[in-house]
């Protein structure tokens, strides 16, 4: 079988098994299990056999016409080359522990069909995108990725959390969607075609004619898609989703889509030097702005998902810097870690079968219940932290590495202004990355909250997928860096001397800073009662809502809790913490310079409809029913009447005669 037919293959076979399983999941829910998880662990085996083949060699392209269009053509379109194929198998992997896991986290859902099935389809569309040689062709997955995040993120329904987080998702994504259509359209009219090696070829040659207005529009999308400043207030609240959802989206769809976006089509970005420091602000600003808040934050989900946003910003600042290897890179080693951490983050809420457990402060004596994600979390929390020899550390030093090599002049392909930005803004966020990992396993694991009952041993099908991925989370690093620059252009992965050391001490010191203070806030601070939580029967996010015994007790998503005064972050923090906590009130900034006028502006437009248009309407009928209502009193029906006002109309056209032939 060739490796064009393999490739074809490898996005089919989830779709199929999504079909299949929207069509059988209620008339065979025997099959709903099967069909998750034999096609995508097909899949996983068919792109990794494309990746063998590949081997960072010849791309594979292939293409063959859709159906003419009388202008720019749409075709169907393969474009596998070395990172292509290895993201592929990212998704892959990612996905399949994702089904395998959700067997067990949501065995006694009964959405679990539909879920199992969505699930299939996001992978399916994921991998349309990373296999696409034609834009038009990676939009539809594209946007088939957008539709499954509003339905998966909204698996709970019921509440109104999970419905908001939902709508919340889609409207973000889709506003920066519209720009990014815009910019598709104008890249393909200067091009003469959605291919991907044509648009490179065109590049080359100068063809494009309007770079840096293309890249800003294609941005928007990306900023969208990636969850980067300012588009990336939809993320956070996606947790509101099953855990293994937020697993998927986190660390290997989705999200992972814009970056690849832009690493798929970097050499057009390099050609406009205003996108390249623009896309290197937006990193800065996305990496030092969620780390302060995921510092700020008591939901473990809620810091996850800012730790998303924050490394995702490292591969927006790797490409800022010209650097696609780099970046990419960290998307592989972030994936598996990132991963980890939400599939161990739902091992631990799975436990005490209730969401409320995703408040740190309510954790308690957690490390002897949950020893699978406890050692798992651990490795997946150092490799976040970049502590070597995690596999964090190779894939974080080789964006500061890149950035370095800008600063000192040793490439030219991006401004010296964006090697500076992504250079300070990434050691800044080191420090702040190590101190909330810090944070988290300090209040998840040796924390003192209430003990929570035990729901008893966790299934297999959960804890044996955290030991799978804690593998690459320890391992992949060490090798990969030595590997990887022949699937990536030849760049040179291997960490410098200088940011080694910077990079490495700024964690440390973030990680110890953090114990420090922990344990003075520890010995010196009593801990607030807190009430118990009534668990729903199907246990996961949005279904439960803690109480607060403490009047004056925030509430930051769907978890309302009692501030903890032992934790360090309140400290480490000072006046930024309550801010940081609400992420900066973005939200609040956004309600009122685009939620509010929108409001009004529809008010008033109600308004006009209501009392001028309709108003005029209703006059423009009711002047006619008057006259025809006063003529129709003249219709009496009776003759003496008709006749005697048939007289006095004669004797006034008289008169009238009269008085005219006089005045004649």
């Amino acid at each position: 079988m060739t490796t064009t037919t393999l490739a074809v293959l490898v996005p089919l076979l989830p779709f199929l098994g999504a079909l299949a399983g929207l069509l059988l999941g209620r008339t065979a829910p025997g099959f709903v299990r099967p069909l998750a998880v034999l096609p995508t662990l097909a899949s996983l085996a068919l792109a990794a056999t494309v990746a063998w083949r590949q081997s960072g060699g010849q791309a594979v392209d292939a293409a063959t016409e859709l159906t003419p269009t009388g202008s720019v053509p749409v075709e169907l379109a393969l474009y596998v080359d070395g990172f292509a194929a290895l993201t592929a198998v990212l998704v892959t992997v990612v996905a399949a522990c994702v089904q395998i896991y959700s067997t067990g986290y949501l065995r006694d859902d009964p959405r679990y069909p539909s879920h199992a099935a969505l699930v299939s389809l996001f992978t399916s569309a994921m991998l349309l995108v990373v296999y696409s040689g034609d834009l038009m062709v990676l939009l539809v997955g594209w946007e088939v990725m957008g539709i499954c995040s509003y339905f998966l993120v909204g698996h709970y329904w019921e509440t109104p959390e999970a419905r908001a987080a939902s709508l919340k998702a889609f409207l973000v994504t889709k506003l920066g969607d519209v720009p990014f259509l815009i910019g598709l359209f104008a890249l393909a009219t200067d091009a003469g075609s959605f291919r991907v090696t044509r648009i490179l070829g065109a590049v080359a040659d100068g063809g494009i004619e309007h770079p840096t207005l293309i890249c800003l529009l294609l941005l928007a999308g990306v900023a969208g898609k990636s969850a980067q400043f300012p588009l990336h207030t939809w993320l956070p609240d996606a947790m509101a989703g099953p855990t293994p959802v937020s697993a998927l989206i986190h660390a290997a769809t989705m999200v992972a889509a814009g970056v690849y976006f832009v690493a798929r089509l970097l050499p057009l970005f390099e050609a406009s030097q205003a996108a390249m420091t623009v896309l290197a602000v937006m990193a800065a600003v996305t990496m030092t702005g969620s780390a302060l808040a995921a510092l700020a934050q008591d939901d473990i989900k809620r810091v996850l998902a800012y730790s998303t946003i924050g490394q995702l910003g490292y591969m927006t600042g790797a490409l800022a810097v010209a650097d696609r290897g780099a970046a990419v890179f960290h998307l592989l080693s972030h994936g598996a870690f990132k991963a980890l951490l939400f599939l161990a983050a739902g091992v631990i809420i799975h436990a005490a079968g209730t969401n409320s457990l995703a408040a740190m402060s309510r954790m308690g004596h957690l490390r002897d219940r949950v020893p699978d994600a406890y050692w798992t979390m651990t490795v997946a929390l150092l490799a976040l932290a970049a502590i070597p020899p995690f596999s964090g550390f190779f894939s974080k030093e080789a964006v500061l590495g890149v950035a370095e090599h800008v600063v000192t002049g040793h490439t030219e392909h991006a401004p010296a202004a964006a090697g500076w930005i992504v250079l300070l803004a990434g050691l800044v966020t080191a420090l702040l990355t190590a101190a909330y990992a810090t944070r988290l396993w300090l209040l998840a694991f040796r924390g003192e909250g209430p003990e929570a009952p035990d729901h008893g041993r966790q299934p297999l099908t959960m804890t044996a997928v955290l030991w799978v991925l804690a593998v690459p989370s320890l391992a992949l690093g060490g090798f990969a860096f030595r590997v990887l620059p022949d699937w990536f252009d030849g760049h040179d992965l291997t960490p410098t001397l200088t940011t080694s050391v910077l990079g490495t001490g700024v964690a440390l010191v973030g990680g110890i800073v953090t114990y420090a203070t922990w344990r003075h806030t520890t010995a010196h601070a009593a801990r607030v009662p807190l009430g118990a939580v009534a668990a729903h029967p199907e246990g996961d996010a949005g279904l439960v809502e803690a109480e607060a015994i403490a009047s004056h007790a925030p509430a930051y998503g769907d978890i309302a809790y009692a501030p903890d005064p032992s934790d360090p972050g309140r400290l480490l923090l000072g006046p930024l913490h309550r801010p940081a906590a609400a992420g900066f009130h973005l939200d609040a900034v956004y309600t009122a310079l685009f939620v509010r006028p929108v409001r009004a502006g529809a008010s008033l437009v109600r308004f006009l409809d209501r009392e001028v248009v309709e108003t005029y309407v209703r006059g423009a009928g009711a002047l006619p029913r008057r006259l025809g209502a006063a003529v129709r009193r003249a219709q009496t029906g009776n003759v003496q009447t008709y006749v005697s006002a048939l007289l006095a109309g004669t004797v006034v056209l008289a008169v009238a005669a009269v008085l005219v032939a006089t005045g004649a």
